[in-house]
C-alpha cells in the first residue's frame, strides 16, 4: 500500500519541529516524511547575533537529529510550489527535481527586509541567515579600534545585535538608530534597564531617526550623515517570496493565510507555520514573526495533520504569549512579561538572572529540535487511508 506523502519545506525551528512531531505520531509504514532544506545543519537563528559577534555555535547536523525517525532529509533549495498539482520544484546538487505531496507543510520562513532603502542591499549587513551573520563576523573582525558600527532598527533584533557587538568589541563605536524611542514597546522597568545596559556598554542611541540611504562608510538621516564603517540592518523580516507566486491565499506581506490549525484557508492540503503563516492570536491580532510564535504553530499543525489522517481529535490549543526574552550581551538580559496578545505589563526580570533565563530558553528550543521523538507517551497511530487527503479526512 502506498504511503501518505508529507513534505515539509524548510528546516528552521518550525519545519524541523513539525517533521519530528509528525514522525512521532504517525506509523512509519503509513507515511513518507520528507524535510527539504538547503543546508545539512540546523541553524539557531535566535543566536545569529552571537555568531556575528565572533562566538562559536554548536554543530547540529540533521543527519544525527533525525536518525531512526523515518524523516528523510532532502538537501535542496525550493524553487516553486504548484498547489493545484500538489508538487514542489527543487534544485538539488544532482539537478532540478519535482516532488509530489499529499500534505505540504510550508515553513520557508523569512529573510531580511531592506525596506527599499537605497544602498542597503549593496552596503549593509544582515543577521537573518547564517551566511549573512558569517559575512558580518568577518567584516567586524577586520575593523580597527575606534571604527564605527551603526545598527539600524530598534526592535528585538536591533537591541540584541547592538549589545552583543558592543560587549564583544568595546573598542568600537557602536550606534543604534531607531525610528521611535529606545524600547518604546517595553514597560517602564524594561526601558530603564535597556537604557542602563546601553549606557554601560557605551552605545550611542539615535532616537526618532529614520535612515534614508546607506553608503559604504556612512548612513544618511534627516539630521545628516552618520559615520558607519559597518552598517547592520535589522528593520524587520520579509517573508520568503515563493508563496506569493502560488495560488495559495496570502496576505499583503506574502504570508499564507491559515486557520486555527495552521491549515491554508484556500488549500486544505497545505499547512503553513512560523514566519510564513498569517495566524491569528488572542484579540484577533496576528501572531508576530518570532520563535515564540513559530514553535507552538508547528505543534498545532503537526497535531492537526496527525488527527485528520488518523481520525483523532483536533487540537484546540489557543496560542498566546507569556513574555519576550531579550539578550543584552552575555551578562545582561531582559524578560519582559506580556499579556496573552503580547502587550507589555509592569513586571520584568532584568540582569544576570534574565540573561540566564534567556540562555535556558535558547538551549531548550534547540534541544527540542535535536530530540524530535521525545515528549510523547503514545504509540504511533495508523493512517486511515494512505491517499486520503486531510480535506476528506474531516468529512
Amino acid at each position: 500500500m502506498q504511503q501518505h506523502r508529507i513534505i515539509v519545506l524548510g528546516a528552521g525551528y518550525t519545519g524541523a519541529i513539525a517533521a519530528g512531531r509528525l514522525a512521532k505520531q504517525l506509523h512509519r509504514e503509513d507515511v513518507a516524511i520528507t524535510l527539504v532544506n538547503p543546508e545539512p545543519d540546523f541553524v539557531e537563528r535566535v543566536r545569529l547575533h552571537q555568531l556575528a559577534a565572533g562566538q562559536e555555535l554548536p554543530h547540529r547536523p540533521f543527519g544525527e537529529m533525525f536518525a531512526g525517525t523515518g524523516v528523510e532529509l532532502k538537501l535542496a533549495t525550493v524553487t516553486a510550489v504548484d498547489a493545484e498539482r500538489r508538487t514542489v520544484s527543487v534544485a538539488a546538487a544532482s539537478g532540478a527535481e519535482e516532488l509530489e505531496y499529499d500534505t505540504l507543510v510550508y515553513a520557508l520562513g523569512s529573510g531580511w527586509n531592506t525596506q527599499g532603502v537605497p544602498g542597503t542591499a549593496e552596503h549593509a549587513h544582515d543577521i537573518s541567515s547564517r551566511p549573512g551573520a558569517l559575512r558580518l563576523r568577518e567584516r567586524l573582525a577586520a575593523l580597527e579600534a575606534g571604527q564605527s558600527v551603526v545598527v539600524v532598527g530598534g526592535g528585538l533584533t536591533g537591541l540584541e545585535a547592538a549589545t552583543e557587538i558592543a560587549e564583544a568589541r568595546p573598542d568600537l563605536a557602536v550606534t543604534l538608530a531607531a525610528r521611535g524611542e529606545l524600547g518604546d514597546w517595553l514597560s517602564d522597568k524594561g526601558r530603564q534597564h535597556v537604557r542602563k545596559v546601553f549606557a554601560g556598554l557605551g552605545i550611542t542611541v539615535l532616537e526618532h531617526t529614520a535612515v534614508t540611504t546607506v553608503e559604504a562608510d556612512r548612513v544618511t538621516t534627516a539630521e545628516g550623515p552618520v559615520p558607519a564603517a559597518v552598517t547592520v540592518w535589522t528593520t524587520g523580516f520579509a517573508v520568503h517570496p515563493i508563496a506569493r507566486a502560488t495560488t495559495l491565499e496570502v496576505a499583503d506581506n506574502g504570508q499564507i493565510v491559515v486557520d486555527g490549525t495552521m491549515r491554508s484557508v484556500s488549500h486544505p492540503d497545505v499547512y503553513a507555520v512560523g514566519d510564513a503563516a498569517l495566524a491569528m492570536g488572542p484579540c484577533d491580532k496576528p501572531l508576530r514573526m518570532s520563535c515564540a510564535s513559530g514553535t507552538p504553530m508547528a505543534w498545532q499543525a503537526a497535531d492537526a495533520i496527525a488527527a485528520r489522517l488518523t481520525g483523532g481529535k483536533l487540537p484546540k490549543a489557543h496560542l498566546r504569549y507569556f513574555n519576550q526574552c531579550i539578550s543584552l550581551g552575555r551578562r545582561e538580559g531582559l524578560i519582559q512579561y506580556v499579556t496573552a496578545d503580547d502587550r507589555s505589563v509592569r513586571a520584568a526580570l532584568t540582569g544576570r538572572l534574565a540573561a540566564g533565563y534567556k540562555e535556558l530558553i535558547c538551549k531548550g528550543a534547540a534541544w527540542g529540535v535535536a530530540h524530535p521523538k521525545l515528549g510523547f507517551r503514545t504509540r504511533p497511530r495508523r493512517v486511515l487511508n494512505h491517499r486520503l487527503t486531510p480535506v476528506e479526512a474531516t468529512a
